[in-house]
């Protein structure tokens, strides 16, 4: 019985560092951001972004290819500075936001990839379809205490996709040939997060 208890102490103590490594950090909606932009016309980029996020990263500080991330972005919080242009991009036609509300990212796998660069595998759920996307991640920070006393740290990720592979078809083509709105769309995430 004492040989079993010393075993279970000798378990317990070499797995305490571990489990204290993993910090889990809220994002801070205030001060994160994400932003898009697509081909307008064959001509220009037109980039909006999404006013209303949440999710935690579970950072493994031990080794951070055991952290883990979950995102939600309300659709209906686009915004590209054109109230016309938001309303139709909120409607059946592109997000219809009535029906997907949401769009969630899920990490699978995070993977170093050079100095203070990773590369986070995940599913990105949008329009009601899960395709796997990469972010191309620059961060964390090192931590920060802000003036109240709470400890942040922040990263920036990029990452492309086809419009068309999450069913956001809508279209128009144009006389002068091409068509009104281009597949490729890249996404910015500038995210701050806050020590719980």
């Amino acid at each position: 019985m004492k040989r079993l208890i010393s075993s279970i102490i000798t378990i317990v103590t070499l797995a305490l560092p571990i489990i204290a490594s993993a910090t889990t950090l809220t994002i801070d909606p205030e001060h994160s951001n994400v932003g898009f932009k697509v081909r307008h016309m064959m001509v220009s980029n037109v980039k909006g972004n999404f006013e209303k996020i949440s999710g935690t990263v579970d950072l493994n500080e031990q080794d951070i290819t055991k952290s883990k991330v979950t995102v939600s972005i309300d659709t209906a919080s686009i915004n590209t500075n054109v109230q016309k242009r938001d309303e139709h991009l909120r409607s059946a036609e592109f997000f219809d936001v009535t029906k997907f509300p949401s769009m969630a990212f899920a990490s699978k796998k995070v993977a170093k990839a050079g100095k203070d660069r990773l590369k986070i595998t995940g599913e990105l759920t949008l329009h009601g379809v899960t395709k796997e996307v990469v972010l191309d991640v620059e961060g964390p920070t090192p931590e920060s205490k802000d003036p109240w006393g709470n400890i942040r740290r922040g990263v920036t990720a990029t990452t492309k996709i086809n419009r068309k592979d999450f069913g956001l078809i809508w279209n128009k083509a144009l006389e002068t040939g091409g068509v009104a709105v281009g597949e490729e769309v890249t996404i910015t995430l500038e995210i701050e997060m806050i020590k719980k």
